[in-house]
């Protein structure tokens, strides 16, 4: 791991500063002067850190999960528990010192000066009692923090070997919240662990104790205390019952909410926030209904467990005068000692079983996960640089693959035969959900190979359809784990048509990226994909649809350039719909239903199959393409120092940087006095029920700006374990904050009154508390602060992986990643270690303190002359001052997790009041339920911008687009095309100039009044968990015939029918059980349905072939013949037939005008790209003869 941090001084520490927590006071004393940054805090020692944890589980893994980590820790876990053992004998020898000086008291003593003897043997005694206890519990939080880093590590790595049946019940917000909340509750159960049996220990002492005491009247305490347990029994079933529910919809919540965040341009785009908002809300209410009974029944144990000691006490005496046993000062005080002392234990019980059914909950959750089915991998055999290779890259022979692993199989794909040989290039062609892309995951070995054979040779390389893109920067992207080779870098970024983006950007290669690349174009995102695999110099590359996302010009530069170019020697297979492209390679596969119907060079398919024929010809319009040719290293054009300057970010502006695209995570600093605690208060009173409503509302309302510039893992965090945390704990918490200090301060109090002297001791105390107060609490809170933030990256990092796994695992990059997230892990239990330090350090203190007040006061005792004290005054005195240093440490535990609970309150509300959009409605200004009934729409010098410091994007564009008109935008990659259609639908807002539609100021109206009247097939095809019908009309507004008609105009209609549920089949999270093409097609349903009077599509057919986008383009020409539509292609035909073409250039109008005068005008830009698509078409597309008769 690569960290400049210094390792901890613990591990330096001699016995005295392990003991006393002496090494902890540079760092207390640091954070006292200054806010604590992360760098501040020294890495973990070895033994304790995740990839050490990792290994010595790992040597257990034949085990069951619970056994494997007993067997790892069971000398940690005797150890804390020896010092458990010590702390409860001594803790209970308390009555018996209280007996000894009640004996003094009453001139009885054993030998001269016993009291002498017996106030030194009390304070040696408390301060071993506090020392123990407190390595006791430090001991199980680090022991705690190894489990829990063992088990997040082997989530992550259990998540890159996830089957395909086990990733659709295991949902990505699910596993984060294996991470982020059950490994944690499973790691905080190490401290509780030991309570379970100390308790009992305890007890059964204090009944000995009492039994010495009042003798058989010990058998009504004894019933009180069984029929209080007895009580609980079913109550904690229930309660087990209740917790298991809670998690099961819990996660529904969370997928729901991770999907919303996700898709949350989508949402705006179609102006569905409020729909899913109120999905989300109403999962919220269900989950509330189960928190309900788990809180009455926290509050019944609490009841019950709080009272219970009165019970035995008037028990106890009620027997006493029953049975007539002698009651004096020794006997009584003794009684009431033994009381105090045993009943903290039983009121912690009703929290022991809250945090033992948590943990089973959370226990069996991981369990299952764990023991998910995973993939296959061994089926596909991968062999090395022998004879095997040389011979065939990719062989496989009568394969039979299928994503479903149920018991009847329904094959995916069928009597694949395929045999490629290394450097041989190879296109796979096909209709919408023909089975290509399955192809190329089935070559992965991503799909269940259920017959035949199977093997690839060599290193492979992968370009996804979707574009994965990690967060950071462009240069970390591409590289991906490979040592920087800044020639070889350089040749990567020319092939891939990266250079003139790299200059746009504000720190070049080094410009940090959002989640997903959500600050980049569709295009950006892919060619950074397609430099990722050329820079790893694979020996076969595996490329699904990379051009579709980019312009012609782009398309066939890549073509050339990296394909025919770059990967001359390479072995190739070509997913794409772009036929231009399909005469310059070895051979074409031509697929159906799952299929390959035909693998021949391209002009022998031509002739013999009349399917590829009209594959072809339905392309016709577009034939021809650049000239595909190999393009020679040394005819590459090179590139000026000035020019490279721009590209190559300068690392220490980096660093200094404060306008990178993706914000640090914001965390408060210093002391945030008491607002925090008085939003804990009204927590606790009103419930997290509003809180939740707030956030959700506040997060739905946020611009698009904050999603680009917001990791999805920090928002994940926040909804899941922060919000799990004022759920359950805060209000409770709150209680015993109160119940607890109060008792702690009646406590101190009798003792100052019985002997009023010991306030002279008192009163430095209380300055010295004061003064400790604000040395740990300033360093404590920085502590709970960066693990917050610590805990959200690996949340990011473990959703990133998650989306990219197949990515990941075809560059064979598990162990590099699986390292980050080690790293990370590491990183957020370094701030855990130091919480718990820093508890431990402060309440030792508070402990040596007490002790020294009640020492004092047994003291004075003995000083003071004899008959100055009653016995029962002294047995008063003693039997409250014993508990003295447990009414402390239990007060001084729940305000140090009350402040801890509390950073979750800070941390929900630093995005409750998100700078929000324009608001949604605005009653005074809405427009007539008929608008717009013309669709014309007027741009008036729109100059756009992302951020008030950056350059502008759109620069004073000026025209209009008549009603009913079709209308084509073109231009070049990065151009300001979806720039432009984000301002129609107000996804950015104008820094100057306004646009109108039908003569309204798009700017004076609400937002959701906007984008419900327009309609848009957007560039990304999203769909989202739930049904067909679902995803074509989420708000349930049309009736099934109407859906029927829609799917048969995008030839959808056979493919559902199909399905034995028809309109009800399954889509899942993203639509992965659909096809991309398929995905386009149901968005275009949803516009069908719609029928706005203003049409957009955003490269809507880029991910379709090209018979399809034929009958597509037809369709919307039939069913929106009178409306406007807008359409931003990459395809010059796609727009050939519109009435108007605008033509954008570096974010200004370069021509707007008929397509016919366009492509006849000199110098016309429109009529460059269409040329670039005609020349040398004669050699990409020719009829044979044989179909020409």
């Amino acid at each position: 791991m690569n960290d400049s941090r210094t390792e901890t001084p613990f591990v330096k520490a001699g016995l005295f500063s392990r003991l006393s927590f002496w090494w902890l006071n540079p760092l207390i004393k640091k954070g006292k002067h200054r806010n604590l940054e992360d760098d501040d805090i020294p890495m973990l020692r070895n033994s304790d850190r995740a990839s050490t944890c990792y290994m010595l589980f790992m040597q257990q893994q034949q085990q069951l999960i619970l056994w494997a980590i007993v067997h790892c820790y069971w000398k940690e876990i005797v150890v804390s528990g020896l010092f458990a053992l010590l702390k409860i004998i001594i803790l209970s020898s308390g009555p018996l010192f209280l007996s000894a000086f009640i004996k003094v008291a009453e001139g009885k003593e054993d030998f001269k000066h016993e009291g002498y003897v017996l106030a030194g043997l009390l304070f040696f005694s408390k301060l071993l009692e506090s020392l123990s206890q407190r390595q006791w519990y430090f001991r199980s939080r680090i022991t705690g923090i190894r489990i829990r880093s063992l088990l997040s590590a082997a989530i992550y790595k259990k998540q890159f070997k996830l089957s395909s049946s086990a990733k659709t019940t295991n949902s990505a917000s699910e596993i984060i919240s294996y991470v982020t909340v059950d490994a944690y509750r499973i790691g905080e159960f190490s401290y509780w662990f030991h309570q379970i049996w100390t308790l009992a220990l305890q007890v059964c002492l204090g009944l000995a104790i009492l039994v010495r005491a009042v003798g058989l009247a010990t058998l009504a305490a004894l019933a009180v205390i069984l029929l209080t347990v007895l009580v609980n029994i079913p109550v904690a079933k229930l309660q087990t019952k209740y917790q298991r529910n809670l998690m099961g919809v819990q996660d529904k919540r969370l997928k729901a909410i991770s999907e919303a965040l996700v898709n949350m341009k989508i949402l705006k785009l179609y102006a569905w926030e409020i729909h899913f908002k109120n999905v989300i809300e109403k999962l919220r209410n269900d989950e509330y209904k189960r928190l309900s009974p788990m809180h009455y029944q926290k509050a019944f144990n609490g009841f019950l467990f709080w009272v219970s000691p009165v019970m035995v006490a008037a028990a106890t005496f009620w027997a006493c005068y029953f049975l007539k046993v002698p009651l004096n000062p020794s006997n009584v005080f003794t009684f009431i000692a033994t009381l105090r002392i045993v009943q903290d234990p039983i009121r912690l019980f009703p929290d022991l079983i809250g945090v033992v059914i948590q943990a089973k909950v959370s226990f069996e959750r991981i369990e299952k996960f764990l023991a998910a089915p995973e993939l296959e991998t061994d089926k596909v055999r991968h062999k090395g640089n022998d004879e095997e290779q040389l011979k065939n890259s990719i062989f496989i022979e009568t394969g039979n693959f299928s994503w479903e692993e149920s018991l009847v199989v329904k094959y995916t794909l069928r009597n694949i035969n395929l045999e490629v040989k290394p450097g041989e290039k190879v296109a796979i062609c096909g209709e919408v959900g023909a089975g290509k892309s399955t192809l190329l995951a089935a070559i992965l070995g991503e799909v269940p190979n259920i017959k035949g054979t199977i093997q690839v040779n060599g290193k492979m390389a992968y370009v996804s359809q979707t574009a994965w893109i990690q967060s950071g920067s462009i240069q970390e992207n591409i590289l991906f784990g490979c040592s920087l080779d800044k020639k070889r870098y350089q040749e990567v970024l020319e092939r891939c048509s990266l250079l003139k983006d790299l200059e746009m950007l504000p720190y070049g290669d080094l410009t940090e990226i959002g989640e997903r690349g959500i600050n980049l174009s569709g295009g950006q995102k892919q060619r950074i994909q397609l430099a990722r695999a050329l820079y790893q110099d694979a020996d076969v590359y595996l490329l699904d649809d990379p051009f579709s996302a980019v312009d012609a010009h782009t398309a066939t530069s890549l073509f050339n350039e990296y394909v025919m170019g770059a990967l001359s020697g390479k072995t190739v297979l070509l997913v794409t719909h772009q036929v231009d492209f399909l005469p310059a390679v070895d051979y074409v596969l031509l697929m159906s239903d799952g299929e390959i119907q035909h693998a021949s060079p391209y002009h022998t398919l031509l002739a013999s199959s009349s399917v590829f024929y009209d594959l072809v010809n339905a392309h016709k319009d577009t034939a021809g393409n650049e000239k595909l040719t190999k393009v020679d290293s040394s005819q590459r054009i090179g590139i000026s120092a000035r020019d490279a300057g721009k590209i190559y970010g300068d690392k220490e502006t980096k660093e200094s940087a404060g306008h990178q695209l993706i914000r640090k995570e914001e965390r408060e600093t210093g002391n945030t006095g008491w607002k925090p605690c008085f939003s804990a208060v009204a927590l606790s009173m009103h419930s997290s029920k509003s809180l939740f409503s707030k956030l959700l509302d506040s997060l739905f309302r946020a611009p698009i700006s904050f999603y680009e510039s917001t990791p999805l893992g920090r928002l994940l965090s926040r909804v899941s374990s922060d919000l799990s945390t004022v759920d359950l704990d805060l209000g409770f918490i709150f209680i015993h904050v109160i119940v607890v200090t109060a008792n702690f301060y009646i406590t101190l109090g009798v003792l100052t009154v019985i002997t009023w002297q010991v306030v002279f001791v008192c009163i430095p105390m209380a300055f010295s508390v004061i003064y400790l107060q604000g040395y740990y609490s300033a360093s404590a809170k920085e502590f709970m602060r960066i693990n917050g933030t610590t805990k959200s990256m690996i949340a990011n990092h473990l959703g990133e992986s998650i989306a990219g796994a197949m990515t990941i695992r075809a560059f064979q990059n598990e162990e590099r990643f699986f390292l980050r997230n080690l790293e990370l892990i590491d990183k957020n239990a370094s701030p855990s270690f130091y919480i718990y330090s820093a508890n431990e350090w402060f309440i030792q203190r508070l402990e040596t303190l007490s002790v020294i007040v009640l020492c004092s006061s047994a003291l004075l005792m003995v000083l003071l002359p004899q008959g100055t004290f009653s016995s029962g005054f002294i047995g008063m005195a003693l039997s409250y001052g014993l508990s003295l240093n447990m009414s402390l440490v239990f007060s001084t535990q729940n305000q140090c997790a009350l402040a801890n609970n509390i950073i979750s309150v800070e941390r929900l509300s630093q995005y409750m009041n998100i700078l929000s959009e324009a608001p949604e409605v605005i009653e005074g200004n809405r427009p007539a339920p008929s608008w717009p009934a013309v669709g014309r729409v007027e741009f008036h010098d729109l100059k756009i911008r992302y951020r008030v410091d950056t350059p502008l994007v759109l620069q004073g564009i000026t025209c209009t687009f008549e009603g009913g008109h079709k209308i084509g935008i073109v231009g070049r990659t990065g151009s300001g095309k979806t720039t432009l259609i984000s301002a129609l639908f107000r996804i950015v807002e104008p820094f100057a100039g306004k646009i109108v539609i039908d003569d309204i100021d798009i700017s004076t109206i609400g937002l959701h009044d906007l984008r419900t009247r327009l309609g848009i097939i957007p560039q990304d095809p999203t769909l989202f968990k739930g049904t067909v019908r679902y995803n074509l009309d989420p708000l349930s507004q049309h009736s099934d015939h109407e859906i029927w008609e829609v799917l048969d105009k995008c030839q959808l209609r056979d493919t559902v029918q199909e399905k034995k549920e028809g309109l009800c089949s399954l889509v899942e999270q993203d639509g992965g059980n659909w096809s991309m093409g398929q995905r386009q097609l149901f968005c275009l349903g949803r516009a069908l349905l719609k029928r706005s009077q203003i049409l957009v599509l955003d490269e809507a057919t880029a991910s379709i072939d090209n018979a399809t986008d034929s009958i597509l383009q037809r369709t919307i020409r039939t069913e929106f013949e009178s409306c406007t539509v807008i359409t931003v292609a990459h395809r010059i035909p796609t727009v050939m037939d519109s009435t108007m073409v605008l033509a954008i250039g570096d974010g200004k109008i370069v021509e707007y005008d008929e397509p016919t005068k366009l492509m006849n005008e000199d110098g016309s830009l429109f009529g460059e790209l269409d040329f670039e698509k005609h020349k040398n078409a004669t050699s990409c597309i020719t009829l044979s003869p044989a179909r020409n008769q």
